[in-house]
């Protein structure tokens, strides 16, 4: 039985509308390729990723009560790009913490009273696409001397080696940013006079530490369109990256009327073009996409393209993975880092991490 007619077979995603000719080729390239650094067997394990910033339960996949991984913005909701196809909307969930003390606080109440494992420092940029962390690094500092078992994460924005150099010292673990191929969408979609160059010496930039640095690439950025994301791969398959986060835009989150949802054939496609570019790394499929039925057939090309992480999977994650034999586990973390417990999500986990 072939890949699309296992498809059929899950009630969770026999409605879903699939590209048979990309899932034959996902097929081939996944069980029919000759051994090499490429080939994509179903033995390749994947991580199901259930952070604690968010509610989150499928009929597949329990979430965790315990705040064990939040996530802070060091503006609280404000940011002063207001990008088209975010608006500063994906900083509402985060934990405001807009004063070192702030931080530092909240951090150590969590460790006393939700069993912390690690958090994630993010917060809205300025006119140039940078986050002024300066003044909460010594708190990452403190923390992580009182509590060297956490494990931290950052969104980094556009910086240069000196304050890549900092958050290093600072202790953090694992640094984030997007890398964005096409100028067009730094321009019209971020409002930003920067370069492609500058999101890529920042890359190299955040390269040169010691830190897990994980880029991200937003597919559709470009009003929905495909535009830049092959070279953004290109950009990431460059530098000694620990692994890559592909997420997707969300209209829902974008001005009225600008953004259209990207076709799940071309997020599959783009999925197959990462693994590909970057055989040896870690390719891992972020929170953000459109929900409803387009995320379960999103999410279920991550599985069938080799992908190794899953966010927040859909229903029909797990279940496809069974059909076409690829291990799998749960972690209640951010899919950037690794901390805390790991939990079989077979059968259906509800336990938690800690």
């Amino acid at each position: 039985m072939n890949w699309i007619e296992r498809l059929r077979m899950i009630e969770a995603l026999e409605d879903g509308e699939f590209d048979s000719v990309l899932v034959a080729e996902m097929e081939h390239r996944a069980t029919k390729a000759p051994p090499s650094a490429e080939k994509l067997g179903a033995p390749r394990s994947i991580r199901f990723s259930t952070p604690t910033f968010k509610e989150y339960s499928t009929s597949e996949v329990q979430g965790c009560s315990k705040n064990s991984f939040p996530a802070f913005s060091v503006t609280a909701g404000a940011c002063a790009l207001d990008c088209d196809h975010c608006q500063a909307k994906i900083l509402e969930p985060m934990i405001p913490a807009t004063t070192p003390e702030m931080l530092d606080r909240k951090v150590r109440d969590l460790v006393l009273l939700q069993d912390l494992q690690g958090f994630l420092l993010s917060g809205g940029s300025n006119r140039r696409n940078e986050i002024k962390y300066e003044k909460f690094l010594p708190v990452v500092e403190g923390i992580k001397r009182d509590f060297p078992h956490l494990k931290v994460a950052i969104h980094t924005a556009l910086l240069d080696e000196p304050r890549a150099k900092s958050m290093q010292s600072a202790g953090v673990d694992t640094a984030m940013m997007d890398v964005i191929g096409a100028q067009d969408t730094i321009r019209d979609v971020y409002h930003l006079d920067r370069t492609v160059e500058e999101f890529e010496s920042t890359l190299a930039a955040l390269c040169s530490t010691h830190m897990e640095i994980v880029p991200h690439i937003v597919i559709g950025l470009h009003y929905g369109r495909i535009l830049g994301e092959v070279n953004a791969l290109d950009i990431c398959a460059r530098h000694n990256i620990h692994s890559l986060v592909l997420v997707v835009v969300m209209p829902f989150y974008a001005r009225t009327g600008t953004f259209v949802t990207p076709e799940t054939s071309d997020i599959g496609r783009i999925f197959m073009e990462a693994r590909r570019r970057l055989p040896n790394k870690k390719v891992l499929l972020g929170c953000a996409r459109p929900a409803g039925m387009h995320k379960r057939v999103t999410d279920a090309y991550a599985v069938m393209a080799g992908l190794d992480g899953i966010a927040f999977p859909a229903d029909g994650a797990v279940a496809l993975c069974e059909e076409i034999g690829r291990p799998y586990e749960q972690q209640h973390a951010c899919c950037s880092i690794k901390v805390g417990g790991t939990i079989e999500a077979r059968p259906i986990a509800t336990a938690c991490a800690g």
